[in-house]
Protein backbone atom coordinates (compact mmCIF):
# COMPACT_ATOMS: atom_id res chain seq x y z
CA UNK A 1 0.00 0.00 0.00
CA UNK A 2 1.46 3.23 -0.95
CA UNK A 3 0.87 6.62 1.46
CA UNK A 4 1.38 10.29 0.87
CA UNK A 5 0.76 13.36 2.55
CA UNK A 6 -1.94 16.11 1.96
CA UNK A 7 0.82 17.98 1.11
CA UNK A 8 2.19 16.10 -1.64
CA UNK A 9 2.21 17.52 -5.47
CA UNK A 10 -0.01 16.33 -8.07
CA UNK A 11 2.66 15.16 -10.01
CA UNK A 12 3.54 12.82 -7.25
CA UNK A 13 0.46 11.85 -6.69
CA UNK A 14 -0.09 10.92 -10.23
CA UNK A 15 3.41 8.97 -10.51
CA UNK A 16 2.53 7.05 -6.99
CA UNK A 17 -0.48 6.17 -8.63
CA UNK A 18 0.91 4.86 -11.63
CA UNK A 19 3.39 2.93 -10.24
CA UNK A 20 0.48 1.33 -8.15
CA UNK A 21 -2.00 0.48 -10.31
CA UNK A 22 0.31 -1.24 -12.70
CA UNK A 23 2.00 -3.00 -10.37
CA UNK A 24 -1.12 -4.44 -8.78
CA UNK A 25 -2.05 -5.26 -12.63
CA UNK A 26 1.01 -6.92 -13.24
CA UNK A 27 1.00 -8.94 -9.99
CA UNK A 28 -2.88 -10.24 -10.59
CA UNK A 29 -3.97 -8.19 -7.72
CA UNK A 30 -6.23 -6.68 -10.29
CA UNK A 31 -7.68 -9.42 -12.87
CA UNK A 32 -8.16 -8.78 -16.63
CA UNK A 33 -11.39 -6.88 -16.96
CA UNK A 34 -11.59 -5.56 -13.33
CA UNK A 35 -13.28 -1.88 -13.52
CA UNK A 36 -10.99 0.44 -11.88
CA UNK A 37 -12.95 2.65 -10.34
CA UNK A 38 -11.37 6.47 -9.85
CA UNK A 39 -13.09 6.70 -6.42
CA UNK A 40 -12.16 3.65 -4.84
CA UNK A 41 -8.15 3.68 -6.00
CA UNK A 42 -8.06 6.99 -4.89
CA UNK A 43 -9.13 5.99 -1.47
CA UNK A 44 -7.25 2.77 -1.25
CA UNK A 45 -4.03 4.88 -2.41
CA UNK A 46 -4.53 7.60 -0.39
CA UNK A 47 -4.39 10.82 -3.74
CA UNK A 48 -6.63 12.85 -5.43
CA UNK A 49 -9.01 10.95 -7.94
CA UNK A 50 -7.44 13.68 -10.56
CA UNK A 51 -4.15 11.81 -9.96
CA UNK A 52 -5.87 8.65 -10.35
CA UNK A 53 -7.30 9.70 -13.45
CA UNK A 54 -4.31 10.85 -15.03
CA UNK A 55 -2.59 7.79 -13.98
CA UNK A 56 -4.95 5.32 -15.96
CA UNK A 57 -4.94 7.75 -18.77
CA UNK A 58 -1.01 6.82 -18.66
CA UNK A 59 -1.60 3.50 -18.62
CA UNK A 60 -3.71 3.45 -21.74
CA UNK A 61 -1.50 3.69 -24.27
CA UNK A 62 0.79 1.34 -22.75
CA UNK A 63 -1.67 -1.23 -23.20
CA UNK A 64 -2.19 -1.69 -19.05
CA UNK A 65 -5.58 -0.41 -18.87
CA UNK A 66 -8.42 0.27 -21.40
CA UNK A 67 -10.80 2.78 -21.73
CA UNK A 68 -14.49 3.15 -22.85
CA UNK A 69 -16.55 6.43 -23.74
CA UNK A 70 -19.27 6.93 -21.17
CA UNK A 71 -17.63 3.16 -19.58
CA UNK A 72 -14.72 4.48 -17.23
CA UNK A 73 -11.48 2.53 -17.03
CA UNK A 74 -10.75 -1.44 -17.03
CA UNK A 75 -7.64 -3.34 -17.00
CA UNK A 76 -6.69 -4.57 -20.33
CA UNK A 77 -7.84 -7.92 -21.03
CA UNK A 78 -5.45 -11.17 -22.09
CA UNK A 79 -5.64 -13.47 -25.22
CA UNK A 80 -3.72 -16.62 -25.90
CA UNK A 81 -4.00 -14.78 -29.49
CA UNK A 82 -2.10 -11.88 -27.90
CA UNK A 83 0.56 -13.50 -25.95
CA UNK A 84 1.10 -15.47 -29.20
CA UNK A 85 1.87 -12.10 -30.66
CA UNK A 86 3.61 -10.62 -27.76
CA UNK A 87 5.90 -13.50 -27.58
CA UNK A 88 7.14 -13.41 -31.06
CA UNK A 89 7.42 -9.55 -30.55
CA UNK A 90 9.62 -10.21 -27.40
CA UNK A 91 11.95 -12.83 -29.01
CA UNK A 92 13.04 -10.53 -32.07
CA UNK A 93 13.54 -7.80 -29.74
CA UNK A 94 15.32 -10.05 -27.19
CA UNK A 95 17.55 -10.92 -29.66
CA UNK A 96 18.72 -7.23 -31.10
CA UNK A 97 19.22 -6.41 -27.01
CA UNK A 98 21.07 -9.19 -25.70
CA UNK A 99 23.39 -8.82 -29.05
CA UNK A 100 24.43 -5.77 -28.71
CA UNK A 101 24.89 -6.62 -24.71
CA UNK A 102 27.33 -8.86 -25.94
CA UNK A 103 29.30 -6.88 -28.10
CA UNK A 104 29.38 -3.55 -26.05
CA UNK A 105 29.41 -5.46 -22.59
CA UNK A 106 32.35 -5.00 -20.27
CA UNK A 107 33.47 -6.78 -16.64
CA UNK A 108 30.72 -4.63 -14.98
CA UNK A 109 28.27 -6.21 -17.11
CA UNK A 110 29.63 -9.71 -16.59
CA UNK A 111 29.34 -9.54 -12.38
CA UNK A 112 25.93 -7.80 -12.81
CA UNK A 113 25.22 -11.52 -14.95
CA UNK A 114 26.59 -13.28 -12.10
CA UNK A 115 25.37 -11.77 -9.11
CA UNK A 116 21.51 -11.63 -10.83
CA UNK A 117 22.30 -15.38 -11.66
CA UNK A 118 23.21 -15.92 -8.18
CA UNK A 119 20.91 -14.38 -6.09
CA UNK A 120 18.23 -16.46 -8.61
CA UNK A 121 19.54 -19.18 -8.08
CA UNK A 122 19.37 -19.21 -4.06
CA UNK A 123 15.15 -18.49 -4.25
CA UNK A 124 13.81 -21.62 -5.44
CA UNK A 125 10.59 -20.90 -7.74
CA UNK A 126 7.74 -20.84 -6.06
CA UNK A 127 5.42 -24.04 -6.63
CA UNK A 128 1.45 -23.44 -7.94
CA UNK A 129 0.40 -25.77 -4.68
CA UNK A 130 2.42 -23.65 -2.21
CA UNK A 131 1.77 -20.09 -3.51
CA UNK A 132 2.68 -17.37 -1.41
CA UNK A 133 2.42 -14.10 -2.13
CA UNK A 134 5.76 -12.69 -0.51
CA UNK A 135 7.97 -15.66 -2.10
CA UNK A 136 6.68 -15.15 -5.37
CA UNK A 137 6.71 -11.86 -5.19
CA UNK A 138 10.56 -12.07 -3.83
CA UNK A 139 11.45 -14.49 -7.05
CA UNK A 140 9.32 -12.05 -9.30
CA UNK A 141 11.87 -9.77 -8.95
CA UNK A 142 14.91 -11.52 -8.97
CA UNK A 143 14.11 -13.02 -12.31
CA UNK A 144 13.46 -9.70 -13.65
CA UNK A 145 16.65 -8.51 -12.40
CA UNK A 146 18.14 -11.62 -14.22
CA UNK A 147 16.88 -10.35 -17.68
CA UNK A 148 17.60 -7.22 -16.89
CA UNK A 149 20.75 -7.95 -16.48
CA UNK A 150 21.71 -9.46 -19.52
CA UNK A 151 20.61 -6.93 -21.85
CA UNK A 152 22.05 -4.26 -19.71
CA UNK A 153 25.10 -3.08 -21.86
CA UNK A 154 22.93 -2.69 -24.59
CA UNK A 155 24.16 0.62 -26.29
CA UNK A 156 20.28 1.92 -27.00
CA UNK A 157 18.42 3.70 -23.89
CA UNK A 158 14.85 3.04 -26.19
CA UNK A 159 15.47 -0.61 -26.85
CA UNK A 160 15.99 -1.20 -23.48
CA UNK A 161 12.82 0.58 -22.20
CA UNK A 162 10.87 -1.36 -24.85
CA UNK A 163 12.27 -4.71 -23.93
CA UNK A 164 11.23 -3.66 -20.55
CA UNK A 165 7.73 -3.18 -21.44
CA UNK A 166 7.39 -6.44 -23.42
CA UNK A 167 8.88 -8.40 -20.11
CA UNK A 168 6.60 -7.32 -17.83
CA UNK A 169 3.59 -7.87 -20.42
CA UNK A 170 4.72 -11.59 -20.35
CA UNK A 171 5.41 -11.88 -17.01
CA UNK A 172 1.53 -10.75 -16.30
CA UNK A 173 0.61 -14.11 -18.32
CA UNK A 174 2.68 -16.37 -16.49
CA UNK A 175 1.90 -14.70 -12.82
CA UNK A 176 -2.06 -15.12 -14.00
CA UNK A 177 -1.45 -18.97 -14.93
CA UNK A 178 0.11 -19.36 -11.24
CA UNK A 179 3.47 -19.87 -13.05
CA UNK A 180 1.75 -23.19 -14.03
CA UNK A 181 4.70 -24.03 -16.38
CA UNK A 182 5.08 -28.52 -16.29
CA UNK A 183 7.92 -30.25 -15.58
CA UNK A 184 10.49 -27.98 -16.59
CA UNK A 185 13.94 -27.20 -14.74
CA UNK A 186 14.03 -22.85 -14.71
CA UNK A 187 17.20 -22.94 -12.53
CA UNK A 188 19.69 -25.06 -15.70
CA UNK A 189 17.78 -23.02 -18.42
CA UNK A 190 19.46 -19.71 -16.49
CA UNK A 191 22.37 -21.06 -15.95
CA UNK A 192 22.48 -21.85 -19.58
CA UNK A 193 22.03 -18.55 -20.52
CA UNK A 194 24.26 -16.97 -18.14
CA UNK A 195 26.96 -19.21 -19.51
CA UNK A 196 26.39 -18.46 -22.51
CA UNK A 197 26.69 -14.94 -22.10
CA UNK A 198 29.28 -14.91 -20.21
CA UNK A 199 31.26 -17.20 -23.05
CA UNK A 200 29.92 -13.99 -25.70
CA UNK A 201 28.77 -16.81 -27.55
CA UNK A 202 25.75 -14.24 -28.87
CA UNK A 203 24.25 -17.54 -31.48
CA UNK A 204 23.98 -19.73 -28.69
CA UNK A 205 22.51 -17.14 -26.16
CA UNK A 206 20.12 -15.77 -28.48
CA UNK A 207 19.05 -19.63 -29.51
CA UNK A 208 18.62 -20.48 -25.82
CA UNK A 209 16.62 -17.70 -24.58
CA UNK A 210 14.42 -17.75 -27.54
CA UNK A 211 13.22 -21.58 -26.62
CA UNK A 212 13.12 -20.56 -22.78
CA UNK A 213 10.57 -17.90 -23.79
CA UNK A 214 8.43 -19.85 -26.17
CA UNK A 215 8.47 -23.09 -23.48
CA UNK A 216 6.86 -20.72 -20.91
CA UNK A 217 4.27 -19.49 -23.74
CA UNK A 218 3.38 -22.81 -24.71
CA UNK A 219 3.19 -23.99 -21.23
CA UNK A 220 0.84 -20.91 -20.13
CA UNK A 221 -1.45 -21.68 -23.36
CA UNK A 222 -1.67 -25.69 -22.82
CA UNK A 223 -2.73 -24.32 -19.22
CA UNK A 224 -5.52 -22.60 -20.65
Amino acid sequence: MIETTLNDAPRSQTSLAYEAIRNDIIAGVHLPGKKLKIQDLAEELKVATGAVREALSRLVPEQWVISRDQRGFSVAPLSMEDLRDLTDLRCEIEAIALRRSVAHGDVDWEVRILAAAHRLRAMPQPEPQLRDGVSIADWVTRHAEFHAALVSACDSRRLLALHGQLYEQSERYRILSAFGEGKRDVADEHQKIADYALARDADNLVATMTEHIRLTTELIIAAN
